[in-house]
């Protein structure tokens, strides 16, 4: 476990509605799900860093979301190649991907109001330059990357989930590589896992 870089903060199951469990990478992929099911896979700050050990959770998804710092464009294009992809920019992030993608990204997936951006901070301590729209118009789902620290918390006060999948890449303070995935039933967030993927120096495990 990376000791001081999980922080979970169990968002209470009978206020967010759903099941968090862990899930280290011993090559198992598979994440079955009914039809009417939306199999979410979200990961950031890859650095420009992306693997069969990621690739192989992308195939497992529906949709695949990067929450910034995306480094070079070929890591999207990656994942593009076998997945619908919803991303934003992250402060790294060169002019292309800026072209290419936004500073914020919100959008309505299946019934859930989902926000995505790089820097917007979590319950307690959001971005000052967010507080006021968050407040105004919270979102069900507020996502963010940018502290290489995965976090799972509900804030009570404006009734959101916030996630933030900690970094996938290599580059950082981060000891372990990390990525969440979700399924989505209509307006309800459900199965809520953490992936590990190991240290930055462990290779990918096998394909399943």
């Amino acid at each position: 476990m990376c000791s001081g870089m999980l922080n979970f903060t169990p968002a209470s199951p009978d206020q967010a509605g759903i099941l968090v469990t862990k899930w280290r990478d011993k090559g198992e992929s598979r994440f079955p799900a009914p039809e009417n099911m939306k199999r979410i896979l979200l990961l950031s700050d890859t650095h420009s860093h992306i693997d069969d050990g990621i690739l192989k959770y992308v195939d497992a998804a529906d949709e695949v979301w990067h929450a910034g710092d995306i480094g070079d464009l070929a890591v999207a294009d990656a994942i593009k190649k076998r997945k619908p992809l919803r991303a934003v920019y992250g402060n790294i992030d060169d002019n292309k991907a800026r072209i290419e993608y936004p500073l914020h990204n919100r959008f309505m997936c299946e019934g859930v109001d989902v926000w995505i951006t790089h820097i917007g901070g979590y319950p307690g301590k959001y971005n000052p330059n967010l507080r006021m729209r968050l407040a105004e118009h919270p979102p069900k789902l507020f996502i963010c990357g940018h502290s290489h620290i995965l976090k799972v918390m509900f804030d009570k006060k404006l009734n959101l989930l916030h996630l933030n999948p900690g970094a996938a890449g290599k580059s950082g303070f981060h000891q372990v590589r990390t990525m969440l995935r979700f399924k989505i039933d209509g307006d309800k967030i459900q199965n809520l896992e953490i992936i590990e993927l190991g240290g930055k120096n462990a290779k990918p495990g096998p394909e399943s």
